[in-house]
């Protein structure tokens, strides 16, 4: 540390490494997600820098990390116009909705290809933020669309937010005006209504309702307290972006510091973008934030343009929204369960409550991490969300309810089924039991097995496969084929009534459940071998990544004579997936799965591509990778080609690739490719090869 009567240009230097080093930090922990210090290390060289600046006032500058709390409160709130109207978003709340907006959309744009770009609607307040020659210098609220108010002095508080912009060896735009969501966190929220209670005041509903009364209180110390937040994920008035394109201008910002809207996606038809909806529905109980719906944007900035925008909304966005429900109950006790991978998840039991018409007492707290996060206990009061009615899931915890010091909740070091020693993914929040006989895991993947994803085994459900695996009649898939209808008819196990009474009643297998449920195990021994293997729980292998896989290797044989790059380079797959199915292919418990299905009769081939078929498809079999800029095709226009004419296109260059399609500018991939011999293809020479008039020999 510096002294304070050190000379004055060491203590100038001291100053400027403080802030570099603040800054720094601030980027690590708020928008790269990797602090490398603590938060008390963080307070150390804060306060220091604090310190000389109050030693040496002329060494203070306007966007120094210690004025993130050091302003003075603002007399009131003055309005100021948007330099850009800062318009609001239209919204929709069926699929069918947006099918009409995306077919609308499109039609507008005469057809062109129009590249679609998906993301969370985070439920915070909307502000506008403003830096020229890389330094911030006002905030706005939405306001009227027109005019909002001034809020600078409240957004220097926020953290992720960079007071300037930096990036090693990129200058930025000489004005930027970014668009973005001020947010809290629900664990914030939490530890807020708890000083809100010590303090014997209100605590706060939810965190829209504090974000909004806090960026609008006149003293930002009380702000900078609450810890607010900022995503961006729109772009106002700009003077040197480089960015054309909605992604580009996101990973742009997010080089200057900026945080961008998490979780984006994009999908070159509207189609795809639809049936992802549900996908990222499922990653929302994962999220420490608040959403409120999908926001569907068109990607290209000139396409924007064209578009243009309506009164109050721009024509090339919708949200699809959906309402929220929450509820306050108890949590009673928390378990964990097994999954058909190993996983093992922590469950909350709750005291049952009411939510969208629905009666909730259980929800899943996902993993180790998230009880950390959000410091839930046995005895706590919480509340439950369920948002488009999906499944609920603990928003935060009602700490200022808490009464005494609850316990804090011990993950199992072991498996509570088998015992075996659990294992957290490596780089990952994912605990699992390593075990692939665990009688919980065997359960789950028999259940899974028999579903209509898996084999489609029709009575095949969770109590018929309890009361096999009780009867001792089951163990592994291959069991399921030897089963006769003697063995399944008079079987009987317990139902609970659905109703107030709820009583317990026996319920047997009768002769005609039985005939069926052996006919539906003997159809499902001809489904193949891309539907056993997105049936078998292979992490990271369903029904897509099967059938890409098969039809290349068509053959149990042929697939285990792949190795791990042979995998890898068939197009979507990569080398996570591509090492995940070669470890089951080759561990014991898979040898010995895939064996006895053999043995019982489960076919386990893909018809072979038949040679008719290939004639007219000039690069059947042909593996294709495409490099460099392109004059003549969108990188997915060509990818789509490939796949018509019968090949496949993978993003890197192997001794497994057999063309490389190299446009202006190729780099590193063509360097590869004259390394390993793999011939090179001009774009005229792939257009001419792919187009109707131009079949042939590629050579």
């Amino acid at each position: 540390m510096t002294d304070r009567s050190s000379p004055p240009a060491v203590v100038s230097e001291r100053a400027s490494e403080l802030r570099r080093q603040l800054r720094r930090h601030d980027r690590l922990y708020y928008v790269e997600s990797a602090p490398e210090i603590s938060d008390l290390q963080y307070d150390k060289l804060l306060r220091e820098l604090q310190d000389l600046e109050d030693a040496h006032p002329e060494l203070r500058e306007p966007n120094s990390p210690t004025r993130r709390i050091g302003d003075a409160p603002a007399s009131h709130l003055v309005q100021v116009p948007h330099a850009v109207p800062m318009l609001s978003i239209d919204n929709t709340y069926s699929r069918d909705e947006l099918k009409s907006y995306f077919q609308r959309t499109e039609k507008q744009l005469d057809d062109q290809n129009v590249v679609w770009v998906m993301e969370y609607k985070i439920d915070g307040v909307a502000a506008s933020v403003r830096y020229e020659d890389g330094v911030m210098t006002l905030a706005l609220t939405r306001g009227n669309g027109q005019l909002g108010d001034d809020i600078t002095h409240n957004i220097r508080t926020i953290r992720d937010l960079p007071l300037t912009l930096t990036a090693d060896g990129d200058d930025p735009p000489k004005l930027l005006e970014v668009r973005g969501e001020v947010y809290m966190t629900n664990a914030d929220l939490a530890d807020l209504n708890l000083r809100q209670t010590e303090r014997g005041e209100e605590p706060y509903k939810n965190t829209r309702n504090v974000t909004a009364g806090t960026i609008r209180l006149l003293d930002p110390a009380v702000a900078a307290e609450r810890n607010l937040r900022f995503f961006a994920h729109g772009v106002g008035e700009v003077d040197g972006l480089r960015a054309d394109n909605h992604i580009d201008f996101l990973k742009e910002i997010g080089r200057f510091g900026i945080p961008p809207t998490p979780h984006v996606e994009r999908f070159t038809t509207w189609q795809a973008a639809i049936q992802a909806v549900a996908e990222l529905e499922k990653e929302m109980p994962d999220l420490p934030f608040e959403v409120d719906g999908i926001v569907f944007k068109v990607n290209d900035f000139a396409q924007r343009e064209k578009l243009g925008i309506r009164s109050k909304s721009p024509r090339w966005l919708v949200a699809y929204k959906f309402e929220r429900y929450e509820a306050v109950t108890k949590l009673h006790n928390i378990t964990v369960q097994v999954g058909k991978t190993g996983t093992v998840t922590p469950v909350a039991h709750l005291e049952p409550v009411d939510i969208a018409e629905t009666t909730v007492s259980r929800a899943s707290l996902h993993n180790a991490d998230e009880i950390e996060r959000l410091d839930v206990r046995e005895g706590d009061t919480v509340v439950v969300e369920k948002a488009g009615k999906i499944i609920p899931k603990i928003v935060r915890v009602e700490k200022h309810l808490r009464r005494g010091e609850l316990p804090e909740f011990r993950f199992p070091e072991r498996c509570p089924e088998c015992q075996t020693k659990l294992v957290r993914d490596e780089g990952g929040v994912y605990i699992r039991c390593p075990n692939p006989t665990c009688p919980a895991q065997i359960r789950q993947k028999l259940i899974y097995f028999g579903s209509r994803p898996g084999m489609d085994i029709d009575g095949l459900g969770e109590e018929m496969v309890d009361v096999l695996i009780g009867r001792g009649l089951v163990h592994t898939y291959a069991d399921l084929y030897r089963l006769s209808v003697d063995h399944v008819a008079g079987l009987t196990w317990m139902r609970q009534r659905k109703g107030a009474g709820g009583e317990k009643i026996d319920v047997q297998v009768g002769a005609k459940n039985a005939e069926n449920l052996i006919a539906g195990i003997d159809k499902s021994r001809e489904r193949g071998l891309a539907r056993v293997l997105a049936s078998l729980s292979i992490r990271h292998v369903g029904p897509s990544v099967a059938r890409v896989i098969t039809a290349k290797y068509w053959t149990l044989e042929k697939l285990r004579e792949a190795n791990v790059e042979d995998l890898a380079d068939v197009h979507e797959i990569g080398q996570r997936i591509a090492q995940s199915l070669h470890d089951f292919l080759h561990s014991d418990f898979g040898i010995k799965t895939l064996d006895d299905l053999d043995a019982a009769g489960v076919k386990l081939t893909e018809p072979e591509p038949s040679p008719e078929d290939d004639a007219n498809r000039p690069l059947a079999g042909k593996t294709l990778v495409v490099t460099g800029t392109l004059q003549h095709f969108k990188r997915d226009e060509i990818k789509k080609l490939i796949l018509q004419a019968g090949g496949r296109a993978s993003g890197s260059v192997s001794k497994n690739t057999d063309y490389l399609v190299a446009g202006e500018k190729a780099g590193s991939k063509l360097d590869r490719a004259k390394e390993l011999g793999v011939p090179i293809l001009s774009e005229e020479k792939f257009r001419r090869i792919v187009r109707p008039n131009g079949q042939g020999e590629l050579f």
